[in-house]
């Protein structure tokens, strides 16, 4: 049988989940939503349980369960595409078997965990013609989606330099970055400038539109989680040793116990339905979770703050600093152009655009422009992407937010190179695409 299967226009796109992690849950989820647009009929685990859960949720027959990609690529072609949620470290080795497979792909985020991986992807995917499209939902959110259109339309004119910031809150650091799966380099795969902030940095290089990156440099270090900044009474557990535990604000117990914070990761399948009461969440944070360790006595080697400055082909500038560990969660941009400037922070739901105003008493006019956002950390982008993948497979023009692999590159090149320039402490030139 040939491994080409044509998507009609008048069916569902047919998809395959690989790695049924929280991710890729979320973006399958719009199958649920639309049953018309999008039908989940296959899924790819190495954890019974978890392919067990997700062919109950989404009523799949025992041929569409696979324990590992192998066993799926063996088969004939059952779906028009996959959804990769795997580790970073996974994302290219993954998804090329697939590409030769005839499978298009919803790729999640970081395209892979250095420059020749993405490129090979890139070359591999090109070759077959297949379509890959990151999941950089940021570009899909409604507060950088207006932004990108306002860019497009000329409104402030040519950009001369960019600036965005995420801070990363206490509790999200705790948990991804220096508790969690992330925490490492060479357990999660990537940096946590790629991990976390390559949303940023795509959207940076998106609004450039083709102007292509030439130079970075970089600066950051790991600053707070280091076991000699613990606090005097700091134990190696929360809920064991710690005797400043009821006052400590990266309490795992007030965390994940008393707040429920993170439980689709701190507790294993929650995003699948599975329940945990308190006792046992107290009793694993007790004994073996990682969640359970006091954060200054962690393994973690990431960094928790980082500062990128860029320069593009057409010699404007541009800025992203992240900070792990603030007290509030957000994303904020500030655009200047050569005929006026936008600003705004994403969790607002508004940005204002501002021009130069020479009326006597003025200096300048500002306009205010409200936007949907919802209480997701992607601003209402996830089901967006999706909803956008299924278009682009039944043909339709990819819209201004399209994440193709083509278009996906350069935040990552600056991503990259940042890193370099970091460890390195020089500035280093990006490769053209």
């Amino acid at each position: 049988m040939s491994n080409q299967l044509s998507v009609d226009h008048e069916r569902p796109v047919t998809v395959v989940i690989v790695g049924a992690g929280h991710r890729s849950l979320i973006y399958a989820s719009f199958a649920k939503m639309h049953p018309d647009q999008m039908k989940i009929v296959g899924v790819v685990d190495p954890d019974v349980e978890r392919r067990a859960l997700t062919k109950e949720r989404f009523d799949l027959l025992d041929e569409g369960c696979f324990s590992d990609i192998e066993e799926l690529i063996n088969k004939p072609k059952i779906a028009d595409a996959v959804i990769n949620g795997t580790m970073d470290h996974l994302h290219v080795s993954t998804s090329i078997p697939l590409l030769r497979a005839g499978y298009d792909i919803m790729l999640e985020k970081p395209i892979g965990i250095n420059v020749d991986e993405v490129f090979n992807l890139y070359e591999e995917a090109k070759r077959l013609g297949r379509k890959v499209m990151i999941c950089h939902v940021l570009r899909y959110a409604p507060f950088y989606a207006s932004i990108r259109q306002k860019i497009a339309d000329g409104v402030i004119g040519d950009i001369v330099s960019l600036t965005t910031s995420e801070n990363v809150t206490y509790h999200h650091m705790a948990m991804a970055y220096v508790r969690g799966k992330w925490g490492r380099l060479d357990k999660g795969g990537s940096s946590m400038l790629m991990a976390k902030s390559c949303h940023d940095l795509d959207v940076l290089a998106w609004m450039k539109g083709d102007v292509q990156p030439v130079k970075v440099s970089s600066f950051g270090g790991l600053q707070q989680f280091r076991p000699e900044k613990a606090p005097s009474g700091a134990g190696t557990r929360c809920l064991v040793d710690c005797s400043i535990e009821d006052n400590c604000p990266y309490s795992a117990r007030k965390h994940y116990i008393e707040q429920r914070l993170w439980s689709e990761y701190v507790t294993y399948n929650t995003h699948l339905g599975v329940t945990i009461s308190d006792e046992e969440l107290a009793e694993s944070l007790r004994t073996d979770s990682p969640y359970g360790r006091c954060v200054w006595r962690c393994d973690n080697d990431v960094v928790d703050h980082q500062t990128v400055i860029m320069e593009f082909a057409d010699g404007s500038s541009g800025t992203h600093v992240m900070t792990g560990g603030t007290a509030k969660p957000g994303r904020s941009i500030h655009i200047v152009g050569t005929k006026g400037e936008i600003q705004g922070e994403m969790e607002e739901g508004s940005y204002v655009i501002r021009h130069p105003d020479t009326r006597k008493g003025h200096i300048y006019s500002e306009q205010q422009i409200e936007v949907g956002v919802s209480g997701d950390l992607h601003g209402g982008g996830d089901l967006l992407l999706a909803a956008d993948f299924v278009k682009v497979l039944k043909g339709a023009v990819p819209s201004i937010s399209s994440t193709s692999l083509e278009k996906s590159l350069h935040g990552h090149l600056i991503g990259f190179a940042a890193d370099q320039s970091r460890q390195e402490q020089r500035t280093v030139e990006i490769k053209r695409v």
